[in-house]
């Protein structure tokens, strides 16, 4: 493993910085050090706080391999367990979200209260050495509200999520609060690529707005496009400047906001109109991209689907070129690449982070 991780320093001045390795785009090994290394060590976002609002309410989610379950107790404590029967391994949900009064595996029956607490095991007289108190749900490390999400940590963390988010927590109080917006729609797009280079195209400071998405480089004032770093954010906005067609028409107000967070999340706000982004690993050469879409309270249905519209086609060209990027990151001509000192701060950042994470 030694060989795979040598290949990138974290230490260089933005001017000298070279990209992490192709190999760490394209080698399976890096599955499995991302998922203890990163996934497992940060807040993860895995749902909406509208899904689990009442008692009973429960989402399940996939956080690099791992099977979650959060679930809203009888007292209204937000609970989070792995989704993993102790009897043999079978999950206990199977569905995105719902209601319950218990958590039942369907395989054996083995049946838990919403605090995990092991109620009913049938079938299971004359078991020598065992004790239902012992063999409860395995709770996650952390879970926490903020904003409309769900955030989970696997391990137990070391920073609070409002800490672990900072700045953005002050922006969004400063900015308009998200009580007034409502979620809309759901949309999940896979991609032939990996979730990093998904994630590299979102932080290079617009670098390819012009080119690639010609719509809404029309809307955006790219002269003062400018980006911030701190902690495990980043921050990239812009003026918004008057343009026609459907972008100029739902991409409107004063400044467009891009809010990343480490490692696979990002927030898009516009005046009125929020989308977040959730990157996850399928694979060396495979992502799935979840995208919420949010709007002020009483927007018409035609500006939303106006909007959708836009953000739709921002994706398929997003997609097109991100999917090309894999391609070429396994040609036997690219190793590794360098940096706009100009635009792509953000994308260094995240780098220094994947760094910084694998020799920890």
């Amino acid at each position: 493993m030694h060989d795979l991780l040598s290949g990138f320093d974290a230490n260089r001045p933005l001017e000298t910085a070279r990209t992490i390795p192709n190999t760490w785009y394209t080698e399976p090994r890096m599955v499995t050090l991302e998922r203890d290394r990163v996934f497992a060590s940060s807040w993860q976002a895995v749902g909406r706080v509208d899904q689990v609002r009442d008692r009973g309410a429960f989402l399940t989610a996939d956080v690099a391999g791992e099977p979650i379950l959060v679930v809203r107790d009888s007292e209204g404590v937000l609970r989070g367990f792995f989704n993993v029967c102790r009897h043999r391994a079978a999950p206990l949900e199977t569905v995105p979200c719902g209601v319950v009064d218990k958590l039942r595996c369907r395989y054996h029956g083995w049946t838990y209260d919403l605090t995990g607490r092991l109620r009913g095991t049938p079938e299971f007289d004359g078991v020598q050495d065992f004790a239902k108190e012992d063999h409860g749900l395995v709770p996650l490390g952390g879970v926490a509200e903020w904003g409309p999400i769900v955030w989970v940590h696997l391990d137990k963390p070391v920073q609070t999520i409002e800490q672990f988010l900072d700045p953005l927590p002050a922006f969004v109080g400063a900015h308009g609060p998200f009580d007034l917006l409502q979620f809309a729609e759901r949309r999940t797009y896979d991609l032939a690529c990996n979730w990093k280079v998904y994630v590299d195209n979102y932080l290079d400071g617009g670098y390819h707005v012009n080119t690639v998405h010609p719509a809404l480089a029309g809307v955006l004032d790219y002269r003062e496009y400018r980006t911030t770093v701190h902690g495990f954010t980043s921050l990239q906005s812009s003026p918004l400047k008057a343009a026609e067609g459907p972008a100029g028409q739902t991409r409107t107000g004063i400044m467009a906001a891009y809010w990343w967070v480490w490692p696979n999340f990002m927030l898009n706000s516009y005046a009125g109109v929020m989308d977040t982004n959730l990157v996850l690993p399928l694979g060396p050469d495979r992502c799935r991209v979840i995208f919420d879409f949010y709007f002020a309270e009483g927007t018409d249905d035609s500006f939303i689907h106006n909007s959708l519209a836009v953000a739709e086609q921002v994706q398929v060209e997003d997609v097109a070129v991100c999917e090309e990027v894999q391609r070429g990151l396994n040609s036997r001509s690219y190793s590794v690449g360098r940096f706009s000192v100009k635009r792509e701060i953000a994308g260094y950042h995240f780098h220094k982070l994947l760094g910084t994470a694998f020799v920890s």
